[in-house]
């Protein structure tokens, strides 16, 4: 057994408690060994040191978990903004989604993925395509992440609608367990109101058979939610249910036009909900219930949705915009506190994501980021799960690892060339932009 060994910092424990300790990581295995004081760990038996990683005077995190993203939308960053989602779905993101080719989406998964390693993300959850591409991606930079292939049923014919519903299904199947281990799958329906109730149908089926986990989007928008209640006559997550679509493998992004009803649902079927406070504030989608879904026992992770809507994958800035939206949604100072807006952001998207990491405990995946407390900004430190919530950024990450390999050490990511990423994907988006600007 070669252990990495991060030494000299203080570690954030599962109950959002700080105390000073070395953590030993098991790199053959990628699990957390022992998280404890100097001299203890160096009684582990058969740990034979391979490597250290400096954390002296650093803060130990869980690798943080972007619970719902679209990664290869980062060549969209900047294209489309300051527009409602109907109309910058419509005009501006669809018709360039139509010019991209697979090669444009895995060196947009790169550029994501070195964004994220940089904000000290370990494991990210995307709905997109060509997803064979992003798994290449994933696998070559070390991360983990849950994929799944996005089915849309409307505007397309039978066949075209049929065969998008059997691909959500088949790339579950293949890619489940790829690259290690780190990439686990779901079936992904695009939303209540993109696909057919029989689609929808077939899909949660489908899940349920393969024991694989549904991911969709939900009551993102007013403009969303009130057509289909006028039409069915129930609320959408009412039909969802009926459909088969909830459950504890079952994870909702957005949920920002929900009831009283229909948090209740998702409590009694322990579905999980993805906030993605920026991409909704953008958007002027509206502000989820978050302390009011966290009061019902509804597991809540975060995401950043696409670089699209965003515009960056940090999940820092993630933190602090569902600590403050949180408030301002329940009129409340005390409404998703910091600990709860960390806990979201780890604890909370390991059980919505059912992944073992999130959670720096012995046995748990060996999946960190060690924050570099030496700046301005984070001085003094009176309550540095404050300080994660609403003072950290991505650039003060210092190390990242995942899997118990290190993919970032003093800011270098040691996994991908990031001057190449950056240089092609620059390429790749002003060539995405020519052919779409000549249809």
């Amino acid at each position: 057994m070669t252990t990495l060994r991060i030494t000299g910092g203080q570690v954030l424990r599962p109950d959002m408690t700080i105390e000073e300790a070395d953590v030993l990581v098991d790199e053959d295995e990628g699990t957390i060994l022992a998280v404890d004081d100097p001299a203890a760990i160096d009684d582990v038996e058969g740990a034979d040191v391979a490597a250290e990683l400096d954390a002296e005077g650093d803060l130990v995190i869980p690798g943080l978990i972007n619970a719902h993203t679209h990664v290869a939308m980062t060549l969209l960053r900047g294209l489309a903004d300051d527009k409602p989602l109907d109309a910058w779905l419509q005009e501006d993101i669809w018709p360039v989604e139509a010019e991209l080719t697979p090669g444009d989406v895995r060196v947009g998964a790169e550029l994501g993925i070195l964004e994220m390693i940089r904000s000290g993300t370990t494991t990210f959850s995307d709905m997109y395509f060509e997803v064979d591409r992003i798994a290449e991606a994933v696998e070559a930079a070390g991360v983990r992440a849950v994929l799944g292939h996005t089915a849309i049923t409307v505007g397309k014919d039978d066949d075209a609608a049929a065969a998008d519903v059997e691909e959500s299904v088949a790339v579950a199947k293949a890619l489940d367990g790829a690259a290690d281990g780190r990439i686990s799958t779901t079936i992904q329906p695009h939303s209540l109101t993109t696909v057919s109730e029989d689609a929808l149908g077939e899909l949660a089926e489908a899940a349920a058979q393969a024991d694989l986990p549904l991911h969709f989007h939900a009551n993102e928008t007013a403009d969303e939610v009130h057509p289909f209640v006028r039409e069915h006559d129930e609320r959408p997550l009412s039909v969802a249910d009926d459909l088969g679509l909830l459950g504890e493998n079952s994870a909702l992004a957005h949920c920002v036009h929900v009831d009283t009803t229909e948090i209740e649902l998702l409590a009694e079927t322990g579905s999980g909900v993805v906030h993605c406070p920026a991409s909704n504030m953008k958007l002027a989608s509206g502000m989820a219930p978050i302390q009011l879904l966290l009061d019902h026992d509804v597991p809540v992770a975060i995401g950043t949705d696409g670089a699209a809507s965003n515009n960056d994958l940090d999940v820092f800035d993630e933190l602090r915009d569902a600590a403050m939206i949180g408030k301002l949604a329940a009129n409340d100072a005390s409404a998703v506190a910091a600990e709860a807006a960390v806990a979201m952001a780890t604890t909370g998207g390991a059980d919505v994501l059912g992944i073992d990491a999130g959670r720096i405990e012995p046995g748990a995946a060996a999946d960190l980021a060690v924050i570099d407390l030496d700046a301005a900004h984070l001085t003094p430190a009176h309550d540095l799960v404050s300080h994660l919530a609403y003072a950290a950024r991505g650039s003060d990450v210092r190390h990242t690892v995942c899997d118990g390999q290190v993919l970032m050490e003093d800011r270098e990511v040691t996994t991908l060339d990031a001057a190449g990423v950056r240089e092609r994907a620059a390429e790749h988006a002003a060539a995405l932009v020519d052919r779409a600007g000549d249809d």
